[in-house]
């Protein structure tokens, strides 16, 4: 039976792949993983935990994700989404352990019109997309068996999340106000989740940097309506532009990624957003 290992395992992603772990178990043992378990910006904590698990793959679902708070803890920023990232990938080459870390859409800046294939040029606006993109880098250098899934505006019933936070407004206020000028492709977790468990199954690896997201491209306004919709909420939404809502951190204009490589090589089918948000705000709806 082969062994997987999760990082970050009661984080939003780790829940989604607990929840499905089930499904799995006749043919994968799971290790989950939290922080108390294995600190990952600690070198030697990491190399020790991975030579003891010996896992047949590592997914890495751990990340630093408060953006505006990284613009002044960039220290603790780069500590989890950069150098734990790379301990994490050395780790795994010295034990023949397949690495899957999930990266965003935030490593690029957001100035096209086209969507982003996984060979665009990266040039971050942000401390949080700065260091990710290291973190991409370093477990590309320290581990050929790396696959780096980057995903975008991820929520799910599990952990906070803008549904849930969008939720919880709905139920305190008559009115808000929503950014309509940026774009990108909110993701349920649980689809990543999915996508994650049929690569491993795959038996035929293609290793690097691959898109998964739901589609198609929408903005936060059109986005908070559908939650809206879906949860039968009365609340009135306005529009803003991002000069009306400003943060300490920028947020790419449009972020929208291809997803024809894993389409083409995994045979994963993304599901079209607006599905996948109306199962989640049922699940938390009941």
């Amino acid at each position: 039976m082969k062994k997987i290992v999760v990082i970050g395992g009661n984080g939003q992603l780790g829940s989604c792949i607990r929840k499905i772990a089930p499904n799995f178990e006749s043919n994968y043992e799971f290790v989950f993983a939290d922080s108390k378990m294995v600190d990952i910006t600690n070198e030697d904590l990491v190399q020790s935990f991975i030579a003891d698990q010996k896992p047949d793959f590592c997914i890495n679902a751990s990340a630093y994700t408060a953006v505006d708070l990284a613009e002044k803890e960039v220290d603790k920023a780069y500590a989890v989404n950069a150098e734990g990232v790379g301990y994490l990938a050395e780790a795994c080459k010295q034990n023949k352990t397949v690495f899957i870390h999930v990266s965003t859409d935030y490593v690029f800046d957001g100035e096209t019109n086209i969507d982003y294939s996984e060979d665009n040029f990266t040039n971050p606006i942000g401390v949080y997309g700065e260091s990710k993109r290291k973190g991409e880098e370093l477990a590309l250098e320290n581990n050929p068996q790396t696959i780096i899934l980057r995903t975008s505006w991820l929520y799910s019933e599990f952990n906070k999340n803008f549904v849930k936070t969008m939720l919880n407004l709905f139920a305190q206020k008559e009115e808000l106000g929503i950014v309509g000028d940026q774009y990108g492709q909110p993701t349920n977790a649980n689809d990543l989740a999915e996508a994650i468990m049929t690569i491993i199954e795959n038996p035929y690896k293609t290793y690097g940097i691959f898109h998964y997201s739901n589609y198609p491209e929408t903005t936060w306004f059109e986005f908070a309506k559908k939650i809206a919709e879906f949860s039968n909420s009365k609340i009135k939404l306005n529009a803003l532009t991002t000069e009306q809502y400003p943060t300490p951190a920028k947020r790419p204009k449009r972020s929208t990624m291809s997803l024809d490589k894993i389409e083409e090589i995994y045979k994963i089918k993304p599901k079209h957003w607006e599905n996948s948000l109306e199962e989640c705000v049922e699940i938390l709806s009941n």
